[in-house]
């Protein structure tokens, strides 16, 4: 049987990072910029804010993904890209670092 799909290496590059904002809109806005700017290919978004505090939300990429949770009562979120694509990671660790 041929296949017609190349064969590569199964990696996935991890970044994962707190920071100080925990503002919902600000966060969307932030991170889906810095996604685009690094070249990744945005399939979905989705998003859940918690009836007491907290809000959580994720772009499904497809490279794989980028997700949020927001710790109000201690003023930080968690922030995680993980991605097959090494260099797209790099670029938005890049451009991240400027804003910080």
């Amino acid at each position: 049987m041929n296949s017609t799909y190349k064969k590569i290496e199964a990696s996935i590059y991890n970044h994962q990072f707190w920071t100080d904002c925990t503002d919902p809109t600000a966060l969307k806005k932030t991170y889906e910029t810095l996604l685009k700017k690094a070249g990744f290919t945005i399939l979905l978004f989705n998003e859940h804010h918690f009836p007491e505090q907290g809000y959580t939300c994720f772009w499904l990429l497809g490279e794989s993904h980028l997700a949020i949770h927001t710790f109000p009562e201690s003023n930080k979120s968690y922030v995680e890209l993980s991605s097959c694509n090494k260099e797209k990671l790099e670029v938005f660790k890049l451009k991240n670092n400027k804003i910080s």
